[in-house]
């Protein structure tokens, strides 16, 4: 699953608490300092997926006519053009070797920075930020199912896109995360 930019805070957040969970890691400034310097290598990845897909999509608006002469399926188009394309980017399109990738360049930044000490393999440690990655990934889904749940169940009707909706959801997300030990 694709990481959003709306969602990087609380997977930093995560992996700082599980690190901190993990009882190998000692941190030298605190859950904050490495959930920044998580977040800031997870922005930059992002970031990146997004120029290419913007590349992508300009690409295709350039040969909109052809694709639509050529009856071509837009989607399969964009994913092979994007495919092509991602090496230029930096980008990884497997989100397993992606995640993997991610782990490494923020347990290389932890340690430069001198933000965790620990005394057992980097693996260990890069197992610990991936695994923290990839189950917040998979909680997002459950997560998401509860809190428009309960924004439905509301009398007042929100309509999403709203400012009076995000500013719930968001609300409803963090109450969730914080339950179940995420923030």
């Amino acid at each position: 699953m694709k990481l959003s930019l709306k969602s990087i805070p609380h997977v930093a957040n995560k992996i700082s608490i599980e690190l901190n969970k993990s009882g190998v890691v000692t941190m030298t400034k605190g859950l904050e300092a490495v959930a920044f310097e998580a977040q800031k290598v997870l922005i930059s990845d992002v970031k990146r997926e997004i120029a290419l897909e913007e590349k992508t999509h300009q690409i295709c608006d350039e040969n909109e006519e052809q694709i639509e002469f050529m009856l071509a399926d837009e989607r399969q188009l964009f994913f092979m053009i994007k495919k092509k394309l991602a090496p230029e980017f930096g980008v990884i399109l497997n989100y397993e070797e992606r995640f993997s990738v991610i782990a490494h360049k923020i347990l290389d930044e932890l340690y430069e920075e001198d933000l965790i000490h620990f005394e057992v393999t980097e693996n260990r440690i890069k197992n610990i930020i991936y695994n923290a990655m990839t189950s917040f990934i998979a909680d997002t889904s459950e997560i998401e199912d509860i809190v428009m749940g309960k924004i439905r169940s509301y009398k007042r009707k929100f309509i999403p896109g709203t400012d009076e909706f995000e500013i719930l959801h968001e609300k409803l997300y963090r109450e969730e995360l914080t339950k179940r030990g995420m923030e």
